[in-house]
């Protein structure tokens, strides 16, 4: 049993019973240290010290509690280069292995990662749905489906907690979109909440006993997220057991009373919040009770005391696990979520092709995840160029062609800079040395500057041209710069950024290129000085984003393409990588449209017609429209893969490993055949009309025009053969436990290839007659198995009563009668049906 399972219980009321005697003395710790605590010290615990962390106390021996962004690796307290993190493949990568054991593999390597970065809560899973492909953090959620969410979000939790480290599932609840994420206010009926957005909560809350939640900006029903009592209080807490702590998204705590009475436990970041003396005098003059108070401070003190912060208190896990080999994990997990959708017989590639054509601008550089807080720096990232030339043999003639090259912003330039940090006067007040052009400081500066004496930076870097002509120099941030080469100015004035999001201009800031006509290839010196007018804070944190970009002369669109043409029909094989870029997926905007940015579709279409053997790989983390999908010979999903990306693709492409995802979600061939597609509020309103029907139940039931692959499909490099399904009943157990099996299906399967092959076996339930209110079909259960060739596996897999189960005026009300019970390889795949008789009574 693994530490995470021996926590207290929960009543119904959310207070923990004893459970270990290591439970009873976390408990007896957390209520002496509380009861030590006079009214402002456990104010004091409920807000952040600066950005990432909780305040210490010695008095009653607590100590810093550290958290940090973590949904594709672990970043820590600083976001740059100079402080690397291992880059896993982001969420959807992880949903597309449809193996909870794999990812929570995964996430012991996020616990270690969290643990030597001195990390204490790593903020993550996004267990949010694919309402919409249009969502601008579909790559960073896992699925459209509520319970291949909750199953692979509970797998992750659990995989971090049995390192000791906590974590906070998020954005709890609604948060599907980003349009006017801060103030928007979805609507959506009861049962729409609980058997869609809320299900993946439940189902983390109850299986892995997460020590936290996230609460999101957005508002439900009327009420914001940090303050919304009922669904904090009432089903969080009271009907879940839940024991852990609601922390606020950044600056998403808003009214003191409303937040302390919503159940809110701690409001980030600090040392600006709306805690702090206001919630000190709300006691004081009774608008909030003290024994409220001492609610949220208890359940910081208990996660103190699990993460081993809290003196007396023995920590969860006393000895964390074996270390992992990091960079081999996530090269086997991005192997495992690449998804074939289409093969012609392409793939795997012959051993030692004659010559191989690799195209396009993410083979060079490829996207390894998604814009935003889910972003990490790695120490290295593997291409696809140098992962095919490592893994092609000598023999292998191999050329590379840019082709299109869809990227909106120059690339920071990549050489060493020296940074200066420059207060009144032009003092200087520190430096710092960055890998590249780029700087992004949050909450802390280089060499401990404080943001409010901070009045300018400086970077400067030698670019060393490989070739004479027009370069490009871009200044990629937010104010007044000064851009200066060879001692010549090219730019001073401002670049203003025209979005609303207080983040979008941190995230995602506005560019100003300038040309430099360079006749010869000596090295040049290049300056940029950003002058900031005000203290860098926002909402009482400070953050600085600017980058120096660089872009080597190249020839016309039509020469690039002309290019990649020309190289792949003189090849054997032609492998083009596509990709979206961070303007099109990323934090704090959502997709205007799902086509692939720049002219790759064409590319695509020109080397398709002079080589029958084309392959293309789609680097994109959620669903784009591949309209010449029916005249390539493969196409391989590789979403955002992670540092190994081009090591994982090597080996996939050869055959080394075998493409093991399935789709998380369903991929549309058109943006007109989407069943949800907005997602912008009208008036402050996000309303979920469609109800249950999103992603797959929403294809089947409106008929016409097919998706361009299912929910659930993916292809391997053997084949398979479903020889029998059986289902049986299970006698319903005591408490009725939404999770526990309430039937069991067998699957016979065969491999009937050449060679060893991992099959995801997927059980859907089909409920007996038309019911308009209720999906057609939905996943009740899944197994991954392995087998050699010729080999008859057996596989199990667990169909839960929830799975049976409507939410209606009474609550959960299992449903009886005729259920068709499929087993296939995607929800429009089945290859064997039963016949399964629910009685009366469930």
């Amino acid at each position: 049993m693994d530490s995470t399972t021996t926590e207290p219980s929960s009543t119904a009321a959310g207070t923990t019973t004893a459970g270990t005697a290591a439970d009873r003395g976390r408990e007896a710790a957390v209520e002496a240290a509380l009861g030590r605590l006079d009214l402002t010290a456990k104010v004091a615990l409920l807000a952040g010290a600066d950005m990432w962390s909780l305040p210490a106390n010695a008095e009653i021996g607590l100590g810093r509690l550290v958290m940090s962004d973590g949904p594709a690796g672990v970043r820590g307290e600083q976001w740059t280069p100079d402080d690397p993190s291992i880059a896993i493949p982001a969420p959807t990568a992880l949903a597309a292995t449809w193996d909870p054991d794999l990812v929570r593999r995964t996430g012991g390597l996020l616990a270690q990662e969290a643990r030597r970065k001195g990390v204490h809560v790593v903020l993550a899973p996004t267990v949010n749905l694919h309402r919409s492909p249009r969502g601008g953090r579909h790559f960073e959620a896992y699925s459209e489906d509520p319970l291949l969410t909750g199953e692979i979000g509970a797998a992750l939790v659990a995989g971090i907690q049995a390192g000791g480290v906590a974590t906070t599932p998020k954005h709890w609840v609604a948060n599907d979109s980003e349009t006017d994420r801060y103030t928007v206010d979805v609507r959506a009926d009861e049962r729409t909440l609980r058997e869609l957005y809320l299900a993946p909560f439940e189902a983390i809350v109850r299986k892995a006993r997460p020590w936290g939640l996230m609460a999101a900006y957005n508002r439900v029903g009327g009420h914001s997220m940090s303050e919304h009592a009922e669904l904090n209080n009432g089903v969080l807490r009271a009907e879940w057991g839940f024991d852990g702590v609601l922390v606020s998204d950044w600056t998403g705590a808003r009214d003191t009373v409303r937040a302390a009475l919503g159940g809110l436990d701690i409001a980030m970041p600090g040392p600006v919040t709306v805690y702090g003396e206001h919630l000190v005098a709300a006691v004081r003059d009774g608008r909030v009770p003290e024994a409220a108070v001492d609610e949220l401070a208890r359940r910081v003190l208990r996660l103190a005391a699990r993460v081993g912060l809290l003196a007396g208190a023995p920590a969860a896990v006393p000895e964390p696990p074996a270390d992992v080999d990091g960079e081999a994990l996530a090269r086997e997990v991005a192997a495992r979520s690449f998804t074939l959708v289409r093969n012609q017989g392409a793939l795997p590639l012959d051993p030692a092709p004659g010559s191989v054509a690799v195209i396009g601008a993410a083979a060079a550089q490829p996207r390894i995840g998604g814009g935003g807080s889910a972003q990490v720096f790695p120490t290295g990232v593997v291409s696809p160029l140098a992962g095919l030339r490592a893994a092609l043999p000598p023999s292998t003639a191999l050329g590379y062609a840019l082709g299109a090259d869809p990227a909106v912003h120059l690339a920071p330039l990549a050489a060493p800079v020296e940074a200066v940090l420059l207060g009144s006067g032009g003092a200087e007040l520190g430096t710092a040395g960055l890998p590249d052009g780029g700087v992004r400081w949050i909450g802390r500066l280089p060499g401990g500057v404080g943001f409010a004496d901070l009045r300018a930076v400086r970077i400067t870097g030698v670019l060393q041209p490989q070739t004479t002509g027009v370069h490009r120099l871009g200044i990629r941030g937010q104010g007044r710069f000064l851009l200066e080469a060879g001692g010549r100015t090219l730019f001073d004035g401002e670049v203003r950024y025209q979005g609303t999001d207080p983040a979008g201009a941190f995230l995602n800031p506005p560019e100003e290129v300038l040309e430099l006509d360079l006749d010869s290839t000596a090295p040049i010196e290049l300056t940029l000085t950003h002058s900031l007018s005000k203290a860098p804070e926002f909402a009482g944190f400070g953050m600085v984003s600017f980058a120096l970009g660089h872009g080597a002369p190249v020839g016309t669109e039509d020469e690039l393409i002309d290019e990649a043409v020309a190289l792949a029909a003189s090849a054997d094989v032609a492998v083009v990588v596509v990709a979206t870029t961070e303007e099109v997926e990323s934090e704090g905007v959502d997709r205007a449209g799902l086509a692939l940015p720049g002219r790759q579709d064409e590319l695509v279409r020109r080397v398709a017609q002079v080589n029958p053997r084309t392959v293309v790989v789609v680097n994109a983390g959620a669903p784009v429209l591949m309209p010449w999908r029916e005249q390539v010979a493969a196409v391989l999903l590789t979403w955002f893969p992670g540092q190994e990306a081009g090591a994982a693709l090597g080996e996939v492409l050869l055959g080394i490993r075998e493409p093991g995802g399935r789709l998380p979600t369903t991929w549309p061939a058109a943006e007109a055949d989407c069943p949800v597609w907005r997602v912008e509020p009208v008036d402050g309103r996000l309303d979920y009309r469609e109800g249950l029907f999103v992603g797959y139940p929403a294809w089947q039931r409106r008929g016409g025009a097919a998706p361009a692959y299912w929910f659930g499909h993916g292809l391997g490099y053997t084949d398979w053969e479903y020889q029998g399904l059986d289902v049986r009943l299970r006698r319903p157990g005591p408490g009725e436990d939404p999770y526990a099996a309430r039937a069991e299906a067998v699957v016979l399967v065969r491999n009937t290839g050449a060679r060893t092959g991992r099959e995801t076996v997927q059980v859907y339930l089909a409920p007996g007659g038309a019911d308009p209110d209720r999906p057609d079909r939905r996943l009740a259960g899944f197994a991954v198995v392995e087998a050699a060739p010729g080999e008859v596996a057996e596989v199990r897999v667990e169909l839960p009563l929830r799975a049976f189960q409507t939410w209606g005026a009474d609550g959960w009300t299992t449903r009886p009668g005729r259920y068709t019970v499929e087993a296939g390889r995607s929800v429009a795949d089945p290859r064997a049906t039963a016949v399964l008789e629910l009685p009366d009574g469930g």
